[in-house]
């Protein structure tokens, strides 16, 4: 495997962060070749003069002149703003872009990336979610591996390798059941942020982290999980699984079934993806049975989180539907971070933004621009209206 240069698009955020590491503990298989932030402009100046990366990117154009004022005399690029992410993203010296910038921002320079012609390793789910048809009809036409790194998609690639003339039945996604598992409507009207953020299994952002606790990032799993793989809706099913060993599992036509177990960390999928085809050795901790006598499994309370639901119908609707949950969705978790939205309050506010933006059944990019930013604006008058 000769060295790749990588592309981290979302370097400060969690899964960059755990990016860099592998790429640390593999300097003669991966170079960064460039970093981007959103706007943490301290930590991307600590990673660009670790790593000397060709360039860096900063979203936030207000932190421009603090990022070159460090790097430019280093004899790496500095540039700002959105724009800019999607540009790098093009570069024909990046081998693969690893897409972890969080929620719909992630999308443009996906796409840019996949146009590009450059191999994909993709950490936001949301530019599926969102996009899913046009990102993937893009892949295919450019013939444009991604890859994808999240635990779960990343455990049904790994099982179907070498089974490419077998026809998948279903596909299994598990879920941890998150934080407040068993936790009844009475108990979870009164959660607030810290007790949200508490994930008993894995490590990860803020954005996500809550996700988890309301099941909503198992939905979209399940609409990543449909244009990733080409299944349809009835395909695909979760499972909970609290120990979080098995990562996910797909049965074929004859009924057997694969599934891809290790110890939950993130940084053994996003290995996997940058390094695939190959599996290189590592010194991650292993999983042994031993420590996992019992491995349980059950069927998700979508009664109790009601937002796994809502995404099961948005995947079954189609066309923008799952683009309005997604935008209606990241708006009441910033504001449910933020203190100023209840936990169960934030799937009232998806239910209504759902019912009131209009659904286009076969949507144009653009549409789905237009659709994320009425769902947005929508969700933030519900938001704004909200006394707690």
């Amino acid at each position: 495997m000769s060295k790749k240069n990588i592309a981290i698009l979302g370097s400060t955020g969690s899964i960059g962060i755990q990016a860099l590491d592998v790429i640390a503990a593999h300097p003669d298989k991966f170079r960064a070749e460039v970093l981007t932030a959103r706007q943490n402009a301290d930590l991307l100046i600590e990673q660009a003069l670790k790593f000397r990366p060709n360039a860096v990117v900063i979203a936030d154009e207000t932190q421009y002149e603090q990022v070159k004022s460090v790097l430019f005399d280093k004899g790496i690029k500095v540039f700002a703003g959105t724009r800019a992410m999607v540009e790098v993203a093009a570069w024909d010296s990046i081998d693969m872009v690893l897409a972890a910038i969080m929620g719909f921002a992630g999308l443009a320079p996906t796409l840019s990336a996949i146009e590009s012609g450059t191999p994909v390793a993709l950490a936001n789910k949301e530019t599926l979610v969102v996009a899913g048809d046009i990102v993937m009809a893009a892949a295919r036409k450019k013939n444009v591996p991604v890859i994808p790194v999240d635990s779960e998609h990343a455990a049904i690639f790994q099982c179907l390798q070498g089974e490419e003339a077998n026809k998948v039945e279903k596909v299994i996604l598990t879920a941890s059941g998150g934080p407040f598992l068993g936790k009844k409507p009475n108990f979870l009207i009164n959660v607030k942020k810290d007790h949200a953020l508490q994930h008993p299994n894995w490590s990860m952002g803020a954005k996500i982290t809550i996700d988890s606790a309301t099941l909503m990032n198992k939905g979209l799993e399940m609409i990543e999980a449909r244009w990733l793989f080409g299944l349809q809706p009835d395909q695909i099913e979760v499972v909970v699984h609290p120990q979080s060993i098995i990562h996910s599992m797909v049965q074929f036509v004859d009924g057997s079934m694969k599934a891809q177990m290790g110890l939950p960390d993130m940084k053994l999928p996003i290995q996997y993806a940058m390094g695939y085809p190959e599996r290189l050795a590592n010194d991650f901790p292993r999983f042994s049975f031993k420590n996992y006598p019992s491995l349980t499994f059950e069927q998700p309370d979508t009664k109790t989180f009601r937002n796994l639901a809502i995404a099961i119908e948005a995947l079954r609707k189609g066309g923008n539907a799952a683009c309005i949950m997604n935008a209606a969705n990241e708006e009441v978790v910033h504001a449910f971070l933020r203190n100023r939205i209840g936990f169960l309050q934030m799937t009232e506010v998806i239910e209504e933004t759902l019912v009131k933006v209009p659904h286009i059944q076969v949507p144009t990019l653009h549409d789905y621009y237009e659709s994320d930013t009425a769902a947005r604006e929508h969700a933030a008058s519900l938001i704004n209206a909200i006394v707690i």
